[in-house]
Parts: structure tokens; sequence; C-alpha cells
């Protein structure tokens, strides 16, 4: 055993980049595991200045000064934040109110709807089973109504962790904008001269990260954006909410826009029954769906990522259930990251006795 796992640590860790390039990974993944949430501002602030680079390489294609570049890109970005924080949010937060209190309204009507599905389909369905999930769905309600007060309790931690992310963030931004090539250029100046396998790994995952980033972002403000501007003009209940309900799920690959479906569904049944209002709904639901699919996407990510659907899924649980939010929308590019590396990590050769024992 010993053996075969000396020849196993020879084969795959021989050469001093590949060596390297591991020491650096399990570094940067201790860094994040152990120091993530003190410097949570500093990620955010990279990941933010990333999304943003592309437009001041754009306006610098145009001729136009590095520095006013970045100021020009920067202030587009704080206008855009302000509408979020004082527009989009104070909306969605009245609408999840609302929604809140009227939640046991909703439950009154479900109970009333699932009472009468025993008496039309006995052989199936008991009155204590639907009596049960009306009890279990009961208590969900009540453990969301704690996490409110609890929330509520906690408001002015939660306010002024908002209002240091609000002042941090944006300055970080702006120095990762103005200064990231010169920070690039220190940080690389640590590493050896000779680093081709990083190279290739940088330089297959450089665009194609970027793009997809990018393209995400872009995504879910078009998704969003066009969901609520549909969902207003058809008159349907809490439109901002379901808007980036909808927006946010295009992060979640297969499976994101099936499990949005469902309270865009129950709150137009709700609002309408089975109403010519609650098809029309759903129908331009799902034509924003299929734009989104068929269209939107192959426009925004033109080069489709070469990983299996079961490895997508995997990357969004694993990723998602370390890193939350952003281990969702970064779970794509983490897996192509991981892909990239073992297609680029060096093997030793094997010697000629070994593969005559090998039988090959």
């Amino acid at each position: 055993m010993r053996k075969i796992f000396s020849k196993w640590i020879e084969r795959y860790f021989s050469d001093e980049e590949a060596l390297l390039l591991f020491v650096l990974l399990g570094a940067a993944l201790l860094v994040i595991l152990t120091l993530g949430q003190a410097l949570a501002p500093v990620f955010a602030g990279i990941i933010l200045a990333f999304l943003m680079q592309g437009g001041v390489n754009r306006l610098k294609q145009l001729n136009v000064p590095h520095l006013l570049s970045v100021i020009l890109v920067f202030l587009a970005f704080v206008g855009g934040l302000a509408a979020l924080f004082l527009i989009v949010m104070p909306l969605a937060w009245r609408q999840a109110v609302n929604l809140f209190n009227e939640l046991p309204g909703i439950l009154s009507e479900i109970q009333s709807v699932l009472l009468l599905l025993p008496q039309k389909y006995p052989e199936f369905i008991s009155e204590a089973r639907i009596l049960e999930l009306i009890d279990l769905a009961a208590a969900e309600l009540s453990q969301m109504g704690q996490l409110v007060v609890t929330f509520s309790l906690n408001s002015i931690t939660g306010v002024m962790a908002l209002l240091i992310y609000l002042v941090l963030v944006p300055i970080l931004v702006f120095f990762f904008l103005k200064d990231g090539a010169a920070m690039t250029k220190w940080w690389v100046s640590f590493l050896p001269e000779k680093r081709d396998m990083m190279t290739s790994v940088w330089t297959e995952m450089d665009d194609q990260i970027a793009n997809y980033i990018r393209g995400k972002a872009i995504e879910i403000i078009v998704v969003g954006t066009v969901t609520y501007i549909t969902f207003i003009f058809l008159g349907i209940n809490y439109a901002a909410l379901l808007g980036i309900l909808v927006g946010l799920s295009v992060l979640i690959p297969y499976i994101g826009a099936a499990l949005v479906t469902i309270p865009v569904a129950l709150i137009a049944f709700f609002q309408w029954g089975w109403s010519s209002e609650f098809m029309t709904l759903m129908v331009a639901y799902g034509i924003i769906q299929a734009l989104d699919g068929n269209a939107l996407v192959p426009l925004l990510f033109s080069e489709a990522v070469n990983l299996h659907p079961v490895a997508i899924i995997v990357a969004v649980l694993v990723f998602g259930g370390l890193w939350g939010f952003w281990g969702l929308f970064f779970a794509i590019p983490l897996a192509t990251l991981i892909k990239a590396i073992l297609s680029s990590w060096p093997k030793a050769k094997q010697h000629p006795i070994e593969l005559e024992e090998s039988g090959v």
C-alpha cells in the first residue's frame, strides 16, 4: 500500500509547479473558510471590480484615459447601487411583508381546497393525511414568523454591517479598478519564473470566467427586469418580489426556473383562480423562460461551458452548500476551474518497467 501511495505521489506531485499550485489552492481555501466572513468586503470588491473591468477596457479602447474610464464606470456602479437600495429593495421588502401578513389567509384557502380532495378522490388520499400536511405547513409558517422576529431584534447589528459594506465595498471597488494591474503584477512577482502550468490554466479560464460572471449578472438583471415589467402590466400582486426571485433563479441551472415557478403559479392562482388572467400570466412567464434559455443565454455566453450536466448539478450543490449565494453564483466557474486544473496537471511519465508490470 505504501509503495502504491508513493508511486501516486511521485506521478502527480513530482513537478514543483504542480506542488506549488496545490499549496496555493489549499492556502486560498483555508483563508476563505477561516477568514471568509472578515474578508467578505474585500472579496465582494474584487468580484464587483472584475465585473466592471470589461467596461473600463471598452472605454480605454475608445481612447478614454484610464483614470477617467475608472471614474465613469465607478459612477455608473454607484448610481446602480443607489437605485437598488433606495428603490428596488424597499419595494421588494414591503411586498414581502404584505405577503407574509396574507399567508394565514392563503393557508386557510389552501386548507379549504385540500379538504375537498378526500371527498372527490377517497381512494387516493385521506382527510387525516390532508390535516397532517396542513399542520406541517402551519408549523413552517410559525417558524418563518420566528425568523422575522429574530431578524427584527438583530436589525441594528444588520444595519451597522450594511453601512460598513456600503462604505468599504465602493472604496475597494474603485481602487481595484484603478490599481488592479499593479496589484496583479505585484502578486505575480512572488511566483516562480517558470509557471507554464499556471499560465495555461489562467489563459484557459480568464476570458471564460470573466464572460460567464458578467453574462450571468446581465442575465439576472435582464430576466428580473423583464419579468417585473410583464407582471406589472398583467396586474399580479407582489410583482417586484417575484421579479427578483425569477431573476435570481437563473443562478441555479436546470432547477432554478422550476422552483421559482411554484410561487409564481400559487400567487397567480390565489389572486385569479383558474381564469384567463391566470393562463395569460403563465403563458407570458413561459415565454420569458423560453427566450432566456434559447435566445439570451446563447447571446451572452458565446463559449459554452464544457461540463456534463451532472457535474454542474454537483457543483451547485457543493459550492452552494459551502458559500450560499456566492457559491451558487460561482459554482460553474469554480467547476470549470477545477476541470482546467485537472486537464493541465502535469503527470510524470511511467517507467517502461512499470508499464510492463501494468500490462500496457
